[in-house]
């Protein structure tokens, strides 16, 4: 796990060395254990590491394969590496290092831009072809590992976060308008190629983008998910074995392949717990788990220690739990912001900020359970949804989902921002597209596929990586999703949703723990507003900064600000912390610069 950034000029200047010595500082808590670059002609790369794998010096990066002309930056895990590794030497090639980081620039040699639809496993990474004298991007089937770029027509930059753009310059920092309108739909979500930010852009989730010599630029998708059912019937209990068995191989490879110990984020729900108990049950020792808790509101409890210790007390494993007072979270608040390369209304990405903190000190792996509730449709509102049988797939999906219909939204902006429902066109493109049998497989999908990725997926990313730490999300392990995607959807939300997962756990997790509500790292103080956090976003919604930037309406933002309780989205979000969050993001990230 690392942060990259490159460079490729196509106006005959060589590229910029001071550019990407500027990148590599907002990208150092990414990699703290190494610092590389690289330059050839009108390219060069920048590296930081975080040596999980081969912890050798032979793995440092950029890597430089001299014989092939090849050279290499790239952020994430392949856990399938050994056996293209033997593949490979099959065919003659020989290795320098150990890790998987030379597989992708053997692989690339052998198979070209094939070569990524064979690697398992979360990776963004940029390879130059000195021989080809071509640049060539690629970014895992959900966006695991972030990859954004900027392109004004001479240069073009890529980093693992935007932070690392805006510092190297000359970025359009102007706002998107349909980017805004994503944000505030789809609680914060901004599908790419897009981001809040005009000129910068990211590399869609599957996709693969290779610019050549001539400067042309080709963009292919490399995967698809196949949500219908398969032409031979399986009974519940076959498809509950067949998960079973991909799931457990799953979370076996996101332990073995890792030459550092590997614990777990434990929430308390059923996801997180499942992986200790499928870690334990897979011979680790001294196994590692990490929980966080908050202060209480009257409405929720801000921890789930109740359920995530009797997990821990049953598989004795080495356990740690953090509390985090109010006064704590208010004050840290703009480090987690810092932290994010796009703006995020997620109310645990502070809670997976803090958490992040103290399981660095201690670990550089860590399991998480993101993923689960997409892929085997654990949240409330996909029954709901499955039930309507009226209205286009994008109709269902609005009542439960979005934020705010268009018509909100157009009270929420200035005139200036009003526009089209952009959301509303791009869903409904996305819940139209072949290879699903049910409204509710298309919904199941788009959350997998797009949804996920610019909300749980980035946000524990960026979160701990801001403190050089390594999560690893089995439920998204590719083959484990195909699986389900393509079993009958009335089996997983049967039971108030995950019955496959609660399935595998009865007998392995106390019954407590499967049976409860949904849960997750909560934190009230963002979603019941009051006291010293209203005023904190009060403050920052009249400052002259967001009263300069004309984004909101006064009006809307006054009638959140008198009542804030009573104004939550349909998935139970604040809609004031939305205001709040982005502004934040704006102020810190952007203004200034």
């Amino acid at each position: 796990m690392c942060g990259i950034c490159g460079e490729l000029r196509r106006d005959g200047a060589p590229a910029d060395l001071d550019a990407i010595a500027r990148m590599l500082g907002p990208l150092a808590r990414r990699g703290p254990d190494h610092a590389g670059s690289f330059s050839d002609g009108p390219l060069a790369f920048g590296h930081r590491r975080l040596a999980i794998i081969d912890l050798s010096v032979r793995a440092n990066q950029p890597m430089i394969d001299q014989a092939l002309g090849l050279t290499l930056v790239f952020n994430g895990t392949i856990y399938n590496f050994p056996a293209l590794r033997e593949e490979l030497q099959a065919l003659g090639y020989r290795f320098f290092s150990s890790g998987d980081t030379e597989v992708i620039l053997k692989a690339w040699h052998a198979w070209g831009e094939a070569c990524v639809a064979r690697l398992h496993g979360m990776f963004a990474f940029a390879l130059w072809d000195a021989n080809r004298q071509c640049l060539f991007l690629a970014r895992d089937r959900f966006g695991i590992k972030p990859l954004y770029w900027t392109d004004d027509g001479r240069r073009l930059r890529f980093a693992s976060n935007t932070q690392a753009l805006l510092a190297a310059g000359g970025v359009d920092t102007g706002i998107d308008p349909l980017a805004l309108h994503h944000l505030f739909t789809l609680h914060a979500v901004v599908p790419a190629p897009r981001t809040i930010l005009a000129g910068v852009r990211k590399l869609a989730p599957a996709h693969w983008l290779r610019i050549d010599a001539d400067g042309q630029r080709t963009e292919q998708a490399y995967w698809q998910l196949d949500a219908r059912r398969p032409a031979e019937p399986r009974s519940d209990g076959e498809w509950i074995e067949a998960i079973e068995a991909a799931l457990v191989a799953a979370v076996r490879k996101r332990r073995e392949i890792a030459d550092v110990p590997v614990g777990v984020l434990l929430s308390g729900g059923l996801d997180s717990s499942l992986l200790v108990a499928l870690l334990a049950e897979n011979g680790v020792a001294d196994l590692h788990t990490f929980s966080v808790g908050f202060e209480d509101t009257p409405e929720e409890a801000g921890s789930e220690f109740e359920f995530s210790d009797p997990v821990a007390a049953r598989y004795e494993t080495r356990h740690h739990r953090f509390r985090v007072p109010n006064a704590q979270v208010l004050a840290r608040l703009p480090e987690a912001v810092d932290a994010m390369a796009e703006p995020m209304f997620g109310q645990d990405a502070v809670a997976f900020y803090l958490l992040g903190e103290q399981v660095s000190r201690a670990i550089k792996v860590v399991q998480s359970g993101q993923g689960a509730d997409e892929v085997f449709g654990g949240y409330f509102w996909y029954p709901r949804i499955a039930a309507e049988t009226s209205g286009t797939p994008l109709e269902r999906l609005r009542r439960h989902y979005f934020d705010r219909d268009h018509a909100e939204y157009l009270e929420l902006v200035a005139p200036a921002w009003a526009g089209p429902d952009h959301t509303g066109a791009l869903i409904g493109e996305r819940l139209a597209e072949p290879l699903a049998d049910e409204v509710i497989d298309a919904v199941l999908r788009l959350d997998v596929t797009t949804l996920i990725v610019d909300d749980p997926v980035k946000r524990v990313d960026n979160m701990t990586m801001a403190w050089g730490l390594e999560a690893r999300v089995p439920f998204l392990d590719h083959e484990l999703v195909e699986l389900a995607a393509r079993s009958p959807p009335a089996l997983r939300l049967r039971d108030g949703g995950k019955y496959p997962l609660k399935a595998i756990a009865r007998g392995r997790l106390p019954d407590a723990v499967i049976d409860r509500p949904k849960g997750y790292f909560p934190m009230p103080a963002l979603k019941y507003v009051r006291g010293a956090f209203l005023d904190f976003m009060r403050d920052l919604l009249d400052a002259p900064a967001c009263r300069a930037r004309g984004l909101y309406r006064r009006d809307y933002v006054e009638r959140l600000l008198a009542a804030p309780d009573r104004h939550h989205t349909s998935i139970q979000g604040s809609k004031l912390w939305q205001l709040a969050a982005l502004e934040l993001w704006l102020q810190r990230q952007v203004d200034g610069r």
